[in-house]
């Protein structure tokens, strides 16, 4: 699913509803300004790459990647739906994940408003909403 001219500004709370399918290797979330610009790109791991129940983060500017960030705390389930909030600010993305514990990724752009909003993967959105 990808979504266009959807801005998601500084300060602003992003909620995001998923279902991983019962087979999920991985899934991503992007928001950036296109699909060559992504200031995060959220990707929780079941089994994917060489990880196991791994959260990898990172961005992409111009095409190109940046280095990988890695955090061991995964608290999604396959078949289970799940719901995180995302915040951000000029210099941080914050997380909170479906379990009330905070992750962060830095926000390597730099911007305060975003437009570009992709998920990918092995799981179904249930639901988005921004306030």
């Amino acid at each position: 699913m990808k979504v266009k001219d959807m801005t998601f500004k500084e300060g602003q709370e992003f909620k995001i509803r998923v279902k991983p399918k019962d087979d999920c290797t991985c899934f991503s979330i992007n928001i950036g300004h296109d699909s060559d610009n992504l200031a995060l790109h959220f990707n929780p791991r079941f089994d994917y790459g060489g990880d196991s129940n791994t959260l990898v983060f990172n961005s992409l500017s111009g095409g190109c990647w940046g280095d990988e960030h890695r955090d061991g705390n995964f608290p999604f389930s396959r078949g289970e739906e799940s719901k995180f909030y995302i915040n951000f600010n000029s210099e941080q993305f914050y997380i909170k994940l479906p379990d009330g514990s905070m992750t962060n990724f830095p926000n390597r752009l730099g911007d305060v408003k975003y437009k570009y909003f992709d998920v990918s993967g092995d799981a179904r959105i249930i639901g988005i909403k921004i306030k």
